[in-house]
């Protein structure tokens, strides 16, 4: 726990400190999911190879889980702030790359900066918006620490399809204003209250290890296949739905790309938040059975070739998704001290973004000599298994057992 000195050094008010956390938290994911809508644009206007498309997708998320292994835990002993800040001017960088990217080398490296940037910050700001929310608040900001990636990606896409919708400038138009917006969550974050006073261990905080709590690690083994689940089934969404629209449904459309993007997403928040008042372990449950069934029927829209079944697919799973990621970060984010925060949200990602990345990259180098279509079936079943094994690993932690 931050010492009274150190709090006292602030400007920002208590709630504003707060709600600026939180808006600049999710802006980063509003920023990651903003190129998705993008890259089959990019694909058609500087005619590189399909393979590359897995590439940048997967080089924001190799980005990421290098800094989650190397400095996710950094925060806990140099205070949140200063990494927070850093963060934060290097996404800045990474949005002005994207802005005047005149290739895909330009864009495979921005979405590689911003990737370090997002995983440097993701722990420390998921422990900072618990450590600033107000007594009464403190289960909100638990809440909005495990919807605002999912929400944050769902809106980047939706904003950028619009973008490509209505404007000849969209790469420039969205980048721009998201540059604008680093630059404000920079002052936030520059303003306000230190929570962690600062520690000895930093240099060796960047020897990559996964650092878990023992009071946490049952619980954080129980939910690492629930984890799994949901962002191979987010993967599929953000890295494959505009190729599905474009070369099995036939459909053309920036804008219809990004609002099938933003529906799975856009939904794991919402029901992130609405199910919050369910006890953490029946919500868990309640997600597993969601991103199983919602994948089902996503497989279904798939071979039949109907787009309405991937919307109602997307809807469920993302019900699944935020209803299994929120509960699960509900149960186990008590488990770890103050000083011990950011080194289990570090965990936490480093889990989820493995299982968002890798299936991914496997898929798109198994479109070529398996097809589209096989390719996301079979990407489908894998996360239909993984779920039901998530299903029965927290029935097993809670005391039940299957017949």
């Amino acid at each position: 726990m931050a010492s009274e000195s150190v709090r006292a050094r602030q400007i920002l008010p208590p709630f504003a400190t707060f709600a600026g956390s939180a808006a600049a938290f999710a802006a980063l994911y509003v920023a990651a999911g903003a190129p998705t809508p993008l890259l089959v644009v990019f694909e058609q206007q500087w005619h590189f190879p399909a393979w590359v498309l897995t590439v940048t997708f997967s080089s924001y998320a190799l980005g990421l889980l290098a800094a989650l292994l190397f400095a996710g835990s950094l925060s806990d002993h140099t205070g949140r702030r200063p990494v927070l800040v850093g963060s934060l001017v290097v996404e800045l960088a990474a949005m002005l790359m994207f802005a005047f990217a005149p290739n895909i080398g330009w864009v495979i490296a921005a979405r590689t900066i911003q990737g370090v940037a997002t995983g440097a910050a993701t722990s420390a700001f998921s422990a900072s918006v618990v450590e600033h929310a107000p007594q009464r608040l403190k289960q909100l900001g638990t809440i909005i620490t495990s919807i605002a990636p999912a929400g944050g990606l769902g809106l980047g896409a939706l904003l950028t399809g619009l973008a490509i919708q209505f404007s000849s400038h969209a790469n420039a138009l969205v980048f721009s204003a998201l540059a604008l917006i680093m630059v404000v969550g920079t002052a936030v974050v520059a303003f306000s209250a230190e929570t962690v006073s600062p520690r000895p261990g930093a240099a060796r905080s960047l020897i990559p290890r996964v650092s878990v709590p023992e009071r946490a690690r049952r619980e954080f083994t129980a939910s690492v296949p629930v984890h799994m689940a949901a962002w191979m089934l987010g993967g599929l969404f953000m890295g494959l739905v505009p190729t599905i629209i474009r070369d099995l449904l036939g459909l053309h459309s920036g804008l219809l790309n990004g609002a099938t993007a933003f529906i799975e997403p856009a939904t794991a928040a919402a029901a992130g938040v609405f199910l919050g008042r369910l006890p953490a372990r029946r919500t868990i449950l309640v997600g597993g059975a969601g991103v199983l069934l919602g994948t089902a029927v996503i497989e279904a829209g798939v071979a039949a070739g109907m787009l309405s079944l991937l919307w109602v697919g997307g809807i469920i799973g993302g019900v699944g998704f935020g209803a299994s990621f929120s509960g699960a970060i509900r149960t186990i984010a008590p488990l770890a001290q103050p000083h011990q925060s950011a080194g289990l949200f570090a965990s936490v990602y480093l889990v989820a973004y493995l299982s968002f990345d890798i299936p991914a990259i496997i898929a798109g180098l198994l479109v070529a000599p398996v097809g589209l279509l096989g390719t996301v079936l079979g990407y489908g079943a894998a996360v239909i298994a993984v779920a039901a094994l998530g299903l029965f690993a927290q029935y097993r932690i809670s005391g039940r057992h299957f017949p």
